[in-house]
C-alpha cells in the first residue's frame, strides 16, 4: 500500500509539473500572438484562440492520462492489461472520472485508479479555469473595442 501511495504521488507530481509548464507556455504563447493580431477581426481571434487553446489544454491532459496508462501496464502487480491500448483506455476513463466498471483492477495497485481519479479531476478543473481565464480576458478585450468604435462613431 505504502509503495501504491509513493508511485501516486510521483505521477500526480508529474502530471502537475507537465500541466503547469505546458499551461504556462501556452499562456505566453497566446499571449503574443493575441497582441499581434489585435487589428485584426478580434472575435474571429478570440474564436480560433479559444479552439487553440481547448486543443492544447485537452492534449495536455490525454498525455497526462497516456503517462497513467503506461504506469498501469509497466507495475508488476497489475496483470488487467494485455496491451497498453486497453491501459490507456482504462486511464482516459479513471482520469475524466467516467468509471465505466468494465476493466478494473483487482490487485493491491487499484488504489492508484483513486489517486488517478483525484489528479484528473484538478487537472480538467486546471484546464477549465484556464479557458474560462481565456474567454474572460478576451471578452474585456472585445468590449473595451467595442466601447473605443461606439466613442469614435459618435464622435464623428
Amino acid at each position: 500500500m505504502f509503495v501504491n501511495i509513493i508511485i501516486g504521488v510521483l505521477v500526480i507530481g508529474l502530471t502537475i509539473l507537465i500541466h503547469g509548464y505546458g499551461t504556462i507556455y501556452w499562456m505566453k504563447f497566446i499571449r503574443k500572438k493575441y497582441k499581434k493580431s489585435l487589428k485584426n477581426s478580434l472575435t474571429k481571434k478570440i474564436v480560433w484562440n479559444l479552439i487553440y487553446t481547448a486543443i492544447f489544454l485537452l492534449s495536455l491532459n490525454f498525455l497526462e492520462a497516456i503517462i497513467w496508462g503506461f504506469t498501469y501496464y509497466l507495475l508488476p502487480g497489475i496483470t488487467e492489461f494485455e496491451s497498453i491500448e486497453k491501459a490507456i483506455y482504462f486511464s482516459l476513463v479513471t482520469f475524466t472520472t467516467l468509471g465505466y466498471g468494465d476493466i478494473t483492477i483487482n490487485s493491491a495497485n487499484r488504489m492508484l485508479a483513486g489517486f488517478e481519479a483525484m489528479n484528473g479531476v484538478l487537472l480538467l478543473g486546471w484546464t477549465t479555469a484556464m479557458m474560462f481565464s481565456l474567454l474572460q480576458f478576451a471578452v474585456k478585450d472585445l468590449l473595451k473595442e467595442i466601447k473605443k468604435s461606439e466613442v469614435n462613431s459618435l464622435s464623428k
